[in-house]
Order: structure tokens, then C-alpha cells, then sequence
């Protein structure tokens, strides 16, 4: 479509001059006598831009520039003007003309040149205001979308916080529990429970990645678990006694949803009458640290990630507990928390860390400072169990 532009000049034949060149040269041309009647076709019609003299009778160019601003701010205005009046040049420039043409003129390949350049600049001007409109929609979307999903992730939170068992304490048992996100959601996980008056059942694990996807594994987890306590009370399966038969269900689980996820966990079974432990691990580090007798020790045992592998093989593991012991256990998360430069010193450190606090659940974590509100690079859980 070709530009539209409005000619003002009070002097018919230099009006008519331009006009006939501009339409020769394709432009749909309106022309007024005055800048009255140039400002009133302005009101009722939309131009591409402006053409007027400096100098007219009633109402002079500056004037006309002046209303413009008001009348169609986005309008842009070229003067023309005689040589003598160059101080109004420079005012009608401070108040926003494009350009400025001298009277006669006598190239009128000039003046073209003159339009072509401002219209170019009008529809860059067009083009990025356009951009930064769509810029700010996008950013406005983006801000909803995240404010969405902050406050889907902190359900999420909300959710993942009310599976968490609560502390539990009896005449000779205590257990507790920490678990710290490196982001809104966690992909560690722990459990512990009552399988019978005389057997507790425990377990921390840790799900590969960050996240939501990771912290719906979380959720499948608590769920298997849930329907195995489920079955035990009906008496149609006692899986939960025998850490190797649920790691083994946990890894069918998670290959038969083919989420992507697979996990490290060490589940354990306490018999409170005999004090013997029975646990089963798949590739979790660290190992559970026991303390007892002044000592902190690492458990033994090693075994296949879970939700790897269709023919993953687990090991059942058997350790007599002293009469007094705790039990720490911890995921992966906490040996990013250490400056130690190998994996090896990290892990004696933790052991030493354990026996200095006496296996001592809060004791620990204020010494690894994870009462504070700092960042951490990734997901901590902390599960303690003390017979006294």
C-alpha cells in the first residue's frame, strides 16, 4: 500500500507543485491550504506523514507541529522552509520534525529522498515497538507461567512434606529425619514404620535428577510401599520383612513406568527382640553409619542401582546391633556439602563427623550446617535411629 501523506502549504501553486510530483512519484496525496484545515483532516483521517510550510497566515508550522503531537503523536512532520527563517527550522526540529527542506526546491529528488528516509524510519520505529509489545506479552505469559509453576511446585512441596513420616519416639527407639531440596521439589525420599510390635522398617533413597520428574518417583515410592504395608495388614504378602524382595519390587515398578528415573536406596528391617538388622542396597552412597560403643563405623554391603536393570541381583545383609547404636544414614547430597578432595577422604570425614556427635541427630546437622537457609547444590536427606 502506498504511503499517505498530507501536504500543508498556504501558497497554491508550490501546494500544487508538490502534490503532482508526489503522485507521480506514487504516493496518495491529501493537500490543505492552512494549517487550520491541515489539523482538522488530521482528526478525521490517518497519514503516513506530513509535509508543511514554516510559514503561513493564521496558523503557522510551529503551531501546526505542536497540535500534531496531539493530535497524532506517531506522525512523523518535515518542514519546509524559506532560507530566512532558519531559527524556526531549528525550533520545529526540537519539537520533533523528521527533516527539514529549504524553499525553492528545486531537486525534487530531495525531497523524495527526504520521505523515503523518514517513512523508513517511521516503520522501523513501527517494527520495534511491535517487538518490544510481542517482548513484553512474552514476558508478562512468562511471568504467569512461572508464577504458575511456583505455586504448582510448592503443592508439589506441600505434598512431598506430608508424605514424610513424623518423628517417632518410644521407650527405647527414636527416630528422626531431615530432608533438604536444592530446589522446590526433592528427589530424595525416606520412610520409616511398624511392620509388627517387634519389627521396624526403614529406608532412605535417593532418585536420580532434580525436580518434578524426580519428585514423582518420590511419590510412587511412598505409593509401593503404602500398598506393601497395605497387604501385610491383609495378610497377602510380607515383602516388607525382606529389603531384598523390595528393592527387587521398587525396580520392576519403576522400569515397568518407564519414567526415565532410576534410584540408590538402602532398605532395612530392625527386629527389636534379637537386635538383628537385616538390610539389602542398591548403589547407595554413602552406606548407613553406625555408631556404638564410642565408634562410628560404615556398614558393609553393596548392590545394583534400582530402575536400571530387568535382571538387577540384590544382596540381603545381616548385622547383630549392639544393646545402645544409632544408626545415620544420608544421600549423595551431603558429600557435595564436604571440601574434601576425594571421595575417600569425604567419607572418612562423615565418619568422624558421626563418632565426634555421638551418632546425634541434631548434633550432626548443625555441624553440617544444614539449619541454615543457604543454597546447596543438590537434594539432602538425613535419617537417624537411636535404641537407648
Amino acid at each position: 500500500m502506498n504511503a499517505r501523506l498530507l501536504v500543508i502549504d498556504d501558497e497554491a501553486m508550490v501546494r500544487d507543485s508538490l502534490v503532482a510530483y508526489l503522485e507521480d512519484s506514487g504516493y496518495e496525496i491529501v493537500s490543505a491550504e492552512s494549517g487550520l484545515q491541515g489539523l482538522e483532516l488530521l482528526k478525521q483521517q490517518v497519514f503516513d506523514l506530513v509535509l508543511c510550510d514554516l510559514r503561513m497566515p493564521q496558523l503557522d508550522g510551529l503551531d501546526v507541529l505542536k497540535r500534531i503531537k496531539d493530535i497524532s503523536p506517531n506522525t512523523p512532520f518535515i518542514v519546509v522552509s524559506g532560507a530566512g527563517v532558519m531559527n524556526d527550522v531549528v525550533q520545529a526540529l526540537r519539537l520533533g520534525a523528521s527533516d527539514y527542506l529549504v524553499k525553492p526546491i528545486i531537486d525534487m529528488a530531495v525531497l523524495d529522498h527526504s520521505i523515503q528516509k523518514t517513512l523508513s524510519i517511521k516503520r522501523l520505529e513501527a517494527d520495534n515497538q511491535q517487538y518490544r509489545d510481542h517482548l513484553e506479552a512474552a514476558n508478562r505469559q512468562l511471568s504467569e507461567s512461572l508464577d504458575e509453576l511456583r505455586s504448582d511446585q510448592q503443592a508439589g512441596r506441600q505434598v512431598q512434606a506430608k508424605m514424610l513420616p513424623e518423628p517417632l519416639q518410644n521407650d527405647h527407639y527414636q527416630f528422626s529425619h531431615l530432608i533438604k531440596p536444592s530446589l522446590m521439589l526433592s528427589g530424595d525420599f525416606l520412610d520409616y514404620f511398624l511392620l509388627d510390635e517387634h519389627h521396624y522398617g526403614f529406608y532412605i533413597a535417593d532418585v536420580s535428577g532434580h525436580g518434578a520428574a524426580s519428585a514423582f518417583v518420590t511419590v510412587l515410592l511412598k505409593n509401593l510401599t503404602y500398598r506393601l504395608k497395605r497387604n501385610l495388614k491383609r495378610g497377602s504378602s510380607d515383602d516388607l520383612f525382606y529389603p531384598v524382595k523390595v528393592l527387587e519390587r521398587i525396580n520392576q515398578e519403576l522400569l515397568d513406568t518407564d519414567c526415565g528415573k532410576h534410584l540408590t536406596i538402602v532398605y532395612c528391617v530392625l527386629n527389636t527382640q534379637s537386635l538383628q538388622l537385616n538390610y539389602s542396597i542398591g548403589a547407595h552412597m554413602p552406606l548407613p553409619i553406625l555408631y556404638a560403643n564410642g565408634e562410628a563405623q560404615y556398614l558393609s554391603g553393596k548392590g545394583m542401582p534400582v530402575g536400571l536393570f530387568r535382571d538387577a541381583k540384590y544382596n540381603n545383609y545381616q548385622l547383630q546391633m549392639p544393646d545402645s547404636f544409632s544408626i545415620n544414614l544420608f544421600s549423595d547430597g551431603i558429600l557435595e556439602l564436604l571440601k574434601q578432595p576425594s571421595l575417600a577422604l569425604k567419607e572418612e570425614y562423615l565418619r568422624q563427623l558421626v563418632e565426634d556427635n555421638a551418632g546425634d541427630h541434631e548434633s550432626i546437622k548443625q555441624a553440617l550446617y544444614l539449619n541454615n537457609d543457604d543454597d546447596i547444590p543438590d537434594d539432602v536427606a538425613l535419617m537417624t535411629i537411636v535404641r537407648v
